[in-house]
């Protein structure tokens, strides 16, 4: 097989040059391509078909809680856009502008959507009357326009798809329970369909969304041990219902502002999956979101009944609700092998003359290369019951690494040390004060990734800052992020 490997291309190590093995991955598994307008991307089927299996697992997860979809126009006017200031200026630098339809130029620019809490908020300010209006609870599916200077497959593109969800409530309190259960359903989903451990907590108010009262978020760790902001929820109090006169009647007669939401979840989750749990020789899927589950491997698939077999193999697994796709191509078997694993399907079947004889087939997994040999007519229950080990199994592998790479420092001196040393999360007290945190920043390249929920969040007596020194005041988690 080692010899069939060199028909693939090779995939540079990630412990070599992490940035270029991902690159590599997201090339050679033809996950995307690159296009005529700079900073944008295709996505191919491979890739497109897993942000296909993340939106509808996400969708149906949405749909539970009560979520409904709409859509809304792509192009905001510059006049709705200006209503909220502290919003407007946090977007300002990555917008792009429309000023001219056709042949005209337009009486007002309008921006391509960098987020659509404006228009949002101009739909409430029309659709909400009385308390019996409340709580809207819309999502919507689209793509927005950011002008990053630095872009990146999945991880940072001028264009990238995404859901973001808006609401509207009666009170403050169920605006904050929203957030909260809105945050923690994006940890679930990570955690269980995608097999990635993340840290749930809060962003501080340097970091936090601009023009939210708060950013909760889920933070997860990348094998070169960077953080990645992998979904985040925000609560709008009614600040953006003043702005834009969202009031309705309440039972008391009353004319009060209701308290918004906002939450979202990108394509970026792709690059998430890829550098969480990719190896040297390509991706390694979990089989949740995997577009294929199992793919089945005739060995010498021209001797009499081996490609027959291994088609009804295929048949049977796909008839048990597995994604299966049978590798019938005149390829070698070797070559199909590392194809197999580049790709990152989560297991393999093979059948040979010699298998077919005995009445087994071996079931291979992509994560550990642990061969598996089944009776063909297990091979369907097998193979469910593998997958579901593979999926538990790499999302502890995950939690273990993401685990094994939390730091603790007291002082600036264990800080500096460990930020520069060791890769991964540092927990560390913090006074409050934005100059520390611009300090970290400036001089390590460092940021606060989140304030953990919870107990841990409050720092042990007599804890001081570990940047200036002061009593501290919260626990944060800290970290060099995409």
């Amino acid at each position: 097989m080692a010899k069939d490997k060199k028909m693939v291309e090779s995939i540079t190590a990630r412990d070599v040059d992490f940035a270029q093995w991902y690159t590599d991955v997201v090339k050679k598994a033809e996950l995307t391509g690159y296009t005529s307008v700079k900073g944008c991307m295709v996505f191919k089927p491979a890739g497109y078909a897993l942000w296909e299996n993340i939106r509808n697992e996400l969708d149906r997860r949405f749909k539970e809680t009560g979520v409904q979809n709409v859509y809304l126009p792509m192009l905001i006017p510059e006049s709705l856009l200006d209503k909220e200031k502290e919003h407007v200026e946090g977007f300002a630098p990555e917008v792009a502008w429309v000023t001219q339809g056709g042949l005209e130029k337009l009486p007002e620019r309008m921006c391509v959507r960098p987020t659509s809490e404006t228009l949002f908020c101009d739909l409430y300010s029309k659709d909400i009357q009385s308390y019996r209006d409340l709580p809207k609870v819309y999502n919507q599916w689209c793509s927005v326009l950011r002008w990053e200077k630095t872009t990146r497959p999945f991880l940072r593109s001028r264009e990238f798809l995404w859901q973001e969800g808006h609401t509207a409530h009666a009170t403050a309190e169920e605006a904050e329970a929203r957030t909260v259960q809105m945050l923690n359903l994006y940890a679930d989903f990570a955690e269980d369909f995608l097999a990635i451990p993340v840290l749930r907590g809060q962003k501080t108010d340097k970091e936090k969304f601009a023009g939210a009262v708060s950013t909760y978020t889920i933070e997860a760790l990348m094998h070169d041990g960077k953080a990645l902001q992998s979904g985040t929820s925000h609560n709008f109090g009614d600040g953006f219902a003043k702005a834009f006169g969202i009031q309705y009647t309440d039972k008391d007669n009353k004319l009060k502002y209701v308290y918004q939401t906002s939450w979202g979840m990108t394509t970026r989750m792709i690059g998430a999956i890829i550098m969480v749990h990719g190896d040297d020789d390509g991706l390694v899927l979990p089989p949740k979101v995997a577009p294929t589950q199992v793919v089945v491997i005739p060995i010498r698939q021209n001797a009499e009944g081996i490609l027959d077999k291994a088609g009804e193999i295929a048949d049977t697994l796909k008839k048990a609700g597995l994604r299966v796709k049978l590798d019938d191509s005149d390829r070698s078997p070797g070559w199909k092998f590392a194809d197999q694993e580049m790709r990152g399907f989560p297991l393999r079947i093979e059948i040979g003359p010699k298998d077919m004889e005995k009445g087994q087939c071996v079931l291979v997994r992509r994560d550990t290369r642990e061969k598996t040999v089944v009776k063909i007519e297990d091979a369907a229950s097998a193979s469910a019951q593998m997958l579901d080990t593979i999926q538990h199994d790499m999302f502890e592998r995950a939690k273990k690494f993401r685990d094994e790479h939390i730091y603790e420092a007291d002082t600036y001196e264990e800080f500096v040390d460990t930020a520069n040393n060791k890769p991964g999360f540092i927990f560390a007290p913090w006074c409050g004060d934005v100059e520390c945190e611009n300090k970290i920043k400036e001089d390590l390249a460092v940021t606060s990734r989140c304030i953990p929920f919870g107990d841990s969040r409050i720092p042990k007596d007599g804890a001081r800052c570990v940047c200036c020194g002061k009593p501290a005041k919260k626990m944060v988690y800290w970290g060099k992020a995409y």
